[in-house]
């Protein structure tokens, strides 16, 4: 087996609030739900959401432990970039924002001036680019 491009990637976080997360990556961006655990998770066991596209070589794993909870931790660079090649649309902005999200400014210029950026429920920032992704 290789690693190349064409493997999956899943991008692992904790989460204070399943719910809430939900809530912001789909109602308020288009995620859905690729798996969840039943709810209650078993002692020293996480209850855990994964959230992604259908057509996506990627998803969002969110996991929040009750009996052991861990605080999410991000950063302001902490970010989840996604290129559109267009405009970011405003109401897709106002969408995160009504499910829990929060425009917020970056640090870096380049986020400013090329996107928007959203912090989820738990802090972790989501980039809008209006940028389209080459790998050239």
């Amino acid at each position: 087996m290789s690693v190349d491009g064409r493997r999956h990637i899943r991008i692992a976080r904790p989460s204070r609030d399943l719910a809430a997360t939900e809530r912001f990556w789909c109602g308020g961006l288009g995620l859905s739900v690729v798996w969840r655990t039943g709810g209650g998770a078993p002692p020293g066991g996480h209850d855990l959401l994964m959230l992604g596209w259908s057509d996506a070589d990627w998803h969002l794993e969110l996991a929040h432990e009750p009996g052991r909870p861990v605080e999410p931790r991000p950063t302001e660079e902490d970010l989840l970039v996604i290129y559109l090649d267009g405009p970011v649309p405003d109401d897709l902005v106002a969408r995160l924002e009504q499910h829990g999200g929060t425009a917020v400014p970056s640090p870096d210029p380049y986020w400013n001036e090329w996107g928007v950026t959203v912090e989820d429920p738990d802090g972790y920032r989501l980039v809008l680019c209006r940028r389209g992704w080459s790998n050239r």
